[in-house]
This record gives structure tokens, C-alpha cells and sequence, in this order.
């Protein structure tokens, strides 16, 4: 734990620590403590769960780290938790167990939701884990380079903090890209582009770091006809606000974005390859936002499934001839939703495709989403939790694995390197635009 953490830990005050408690009330309902009581011990959860395949300690147990979380509301807010806690495992809220909440809450979990959907009795593990990491957030207890991306997207609109005028000049030198790459002069990427119909919205890191991926969502848009744009601010698809467990930030981040959608006139907001964003917007939001109207959402890989079969756009298989295995992002599939779509899209723009196993909703977390990717202090625990995924990968073949999500295009390219698998990592957009037939 870093100097800062463990300085703020101990200098936390009794009333600091009082309304931590109350925090924790706030989030839990007694009706989600009593499902969480009914837990049966029957271990499955363990065996489903990344982290403790890797490293099987109690400590990265799905089942501990719920009791964690409950033992305090046991402690604070049942009748024999207030009289005789060690009869029913409560525990209180004090600097040993905040210390605790951290390394597992934060450091052995990453909200992947597999435990919740294997549990016999469906209690929703990662629901806790968030409650608990929203108490942390309260106490200024959050890991500081994942506070740090939270906070870049409130000031800076963004989590990359990249400037209004850095952004647009990316977007002027990519359109000539895309003219480059269509052969034709009269190509655009479109900014704030009123009435338009789609409002695509993509991974900052996009434009930091993988600004030809943007190129290939351009290119398909441009094959498909489609009247969309880009906005120079409130761009950004992601919301750490859901890693940090922080509902007032999250929807704050949520409000913006669909205020700028609002305010464009879009029909509707396009989310990029980016499974947490998904989430986070399009089912999340509602929570945070108390019912707020929300504008109509899709995803990328939606949108293109339809071009697709509206015969929008025409694709060539023979173009990405290498065997191909998709991973599928927990934040897109399993608490998602979308799960067949990728699968439509690829078997239509690849020649071989091959499924790792076990898949769709039941397939392994890759290790890179709960925020543990702007952890650096977990970054070994991270790496060792995503040998289960390396594993699958090397099982199919395949020399590409495609992700659509850029948190998992991170982890699996460190995983790559990690555990020598020797394949390429792209986006769905990338392959989608490599097989795309033009209109001569």
C-alpha cells in the first residue's frame, strides 16, 4: 500500500469513519444484505473466479470478499450485530478492516460478474464489491493512479486528458487518412455535426494511442453511407466512475455525455468498442441518473451487425485469412447483453473463426477491467489472474485475437508478451474495415 493510502488510513477520524458507516447504508439495502445471507458455502463461486484460479488464498475468494462487506453491515445495522456481533460475524468499520476492503475489494476483483451469474442462489458478489469500494471513495481511499483517471474525466472531459484543440487536429489529419484509405476526396470524419444520426463516441486512448482504429469505424460508417459525427468535447465512452464505485460521479460523467448527444440532435449515441462504457451508460446510468431520460443506445458492433444485414456495407472474408478467436468483454457480454452480434459480424468479415471455450457469458475475464488496468499497484496480481485467459487463447490457434474493448485490447496485449502467445490484437472495426469491399 502506498505512503499516502496507509497516511490517510491512519489519520482517519471517528466521525470520518461514522459516516463511512452510514455510507455503506446508503448502498446496501437490507434487502440485498438478506440475499447475501443466504449464501450455501457450496465453493462454485471459487471455481469460477479468475483470481482464485490463479491463486487459490481465501483472500481472492468470490464468498470472502462478500463477507467482508456484509460482516460491517452486520456489525452496524442488525439487531444481534449491535449486541453481540461475533455471533453473527460482524465487524467493524476500523482502519484493519478498511485495510482489508483495499487489497481484496480493489486489488482481487475485477467486477467481471461471473460468481454473481454462477451463484445458486444469484447473489450479486460484485454489487457488494462496489458498494464497498463507493465506502472507500468516500474516505478519499481510492488508489491514486485510479482516482487520478476518474478525476482527469471530470476536469478535463476526457480520461486521457487530451485538450479540445489536440483532439481536433487528430480528427483533421485522420480524415486525410481516411480519403487516403477510401480513395475518395470528399471522405470526412465530421465534428459536432447537428442532426446528424449517429454521435459515435470513442476510447480517448484511441486517439492517444490507436488512432488508425478510429480510421477503420470511419471507414465503415463511410461504406455504410451513414450520417454521423463526432463531437470536440464530451467524447469519451468510458466511466471509471463505475471501477471507483463512485454513483455520483459515474452519473455525472452518464449525464454529460447524453447531454451532448441531446444537444447535437443525434437519433442516436453510438458506443465504441469499449465493454465498461457500455455498461456503465447503457444499463448503469439509469440507476445513478434516478430515471433521468436517457437518448437511444447502441453499440458499435450493433450498428455494424446491421449494416451488415441490411447490405449496407459488403465484406470479403478471404481479407483476414488468419484464424481468428474473439474474446468476449464481461462488461459487453455477460452484463451486457450483446454476445451473438460479434459473432454475426465476424463470420462475415474472416475465414476462420474459432471459439475459445468456454465462451459468450461464461467466458473468463481477461483480468483488465474493475479499473485494474490504472492500478499499477496490482499490476503483478493482474498479469498472473490473466493466465487463465492466455491460456484459452493459445488453446484455439488462433493468430488474432479480437476484443471489442479497449481496456481488454491492453490486458491482452500485456498478456501477449507476458505468456509469449504470439498473436496480433485488434478491434472488431479493424477487421470489419480491412474486409470491406468498395464501391469502384
Amino acid at each position: 500500500m502506498s505512503d499516502r493510502l496507509d497516511e490517510r488510513i491512519e489519520a482517519l477520524t471517528p466521525e470520518e469513519l461514522e459516516a463511512a458507516v452510514r455510507r455503506l447504508r446508503d448502498v446496501i439495502t437490507r434487502g440485498d444484505a438478506a440475499a447475501a445471507q443466504s449464501c450455501l458455502r457450496c465453493g462454485l463461486c471459487a471455481e469460477t473466479c479468475h483470481y482464485y484460479q490463479a491463486s487459490p488464498s481465501l483472500e481472492a475468494h468470490p464468498a470472502y470478499k462478500l463477507n467482508l462487506v456484509l460482516a460491517v453491515f452486520k456489525r452496524y445495522f442488525t439487531g444481534f450485530g449491535k449486541v453481540a456481533p461475533g455471533w453473527v460475524g460482524g465487524r467493524a468499520l476500523d482502519q484493519d478492516t478498511i485495510r482489508e476492503w483495499l487489497d481484496s475489494l480493489f486489488g482481487r476483483c475485477s467486477l467481471c460478474g461471473r460468481c454473481f451469474m454462477n451463484c445458486t442462489v444469484g447473489i450479486n458478489v460484485p454489487r457488494f464489491v462496489r458498494a464497498g469500494r463507493g465506502v472507500l471513495t468516500s474516505l478519499d481511499l481510492v488508489p491514486p493512479d485510479l482516482q487520478s483517471t476518474v478525476r482527469m474525466a471530470i476536469e478535463k472531459g476526457n480520461n486521457m486528458g487530451i485538450e479540445p484543440q489536440e483532439w481536433r487536429d487528430t480528427v483533421e489529419w485522420l480524415e486525410e487518412e481516411l480519403r487516403t484509405e477510401t480513395g475518395d476526396p470528399a471522405a470526412r470524419m465530421p465534428l459536432d455535426e447537428s442532426g446528424a444520426r449517429l454521435f459515435y463516441t470513442v476510447n480517448p486512448r484511441e486517439p492517444k494511442f490507436f488512432p488508425l482504429s478510429l480510421v477503420a469505424a470511419a471507414s465503415i460508417f463511410h461504406a455504410a453511407g451513414e450520417n454521423w459525427t463526432f463531437s470536440s468535447d464530451c467524447y469519451d465512452v468510458t466511466n471509471y466512475g463505475l471501477f471507483s464505485g463512485d454513483n455520483e460521479v459515474a452519473g455525472a460523467i452518464s449525464a454529460r455525455l447524453f447531454s451532448r448527444a441531446t444537444g447535437l440532435g443525434c437519433d442516436t449515441l453510438v458506443l465504441g468498442e469499449c465493454g465498461h462504457g457500455f455498461n456503465a451508460h447503457r444499463w448503469e446510468s439509469a440507476e445513478w441518473l434516478n430515471g433521468t431520460d436517457v437518448p437511444p443506445m447502441r453499440s458499435i458492433i450493433q450498428v455494424i451487425a446491421n449494416y451488415i444485414r441490411e447490405g449496407r456495407i459488403r465484406l470479403d472474408p478471404s481479407r483476414n485469412s488468419k484464424p481468428v478467436t474473439l474474446h468476449d468483454p464481461c462488461n459487453l457480454v455477460r452484463l451486457g447483453g450483446v454476445i451473438e452480434e460479434q459473432r454475426f459480424v465476424l463470420r462475415h468479415s474472416v475465414s476462420s473463426f474459432i471459439e475459445m471455450h468456454p465462451n459468450r457469458e461464461q467466458n473468463y475475464c481477461c483480468g483488465g477491467g474493475g479499473g485494474q488496468l490504472s492500478m499499477s499497484r496490482f499490476a503483478k496480481r493482474r498479469l498472473e489472474a490473466g493466465r487463465i485467459k492466455a491460456e484459452q487463447i493459445r488453446a484455439t490457434g488462433a493468430k488474432i485475437v479480437v476484443a471489442p474493448c479497449h481496456n481488454c485490447i491492453d490486458q491482452l496485449t500485456e498478456l501477449n508478451k507476458e505468456y509469449k502467445l504470439g498473436v496480433e490484437v485488434r478491434t472488431v472495426a479493424e477487421l470489419v474495415a480491412n474486409a470491406l469491399v468498395r464501391s469502384s
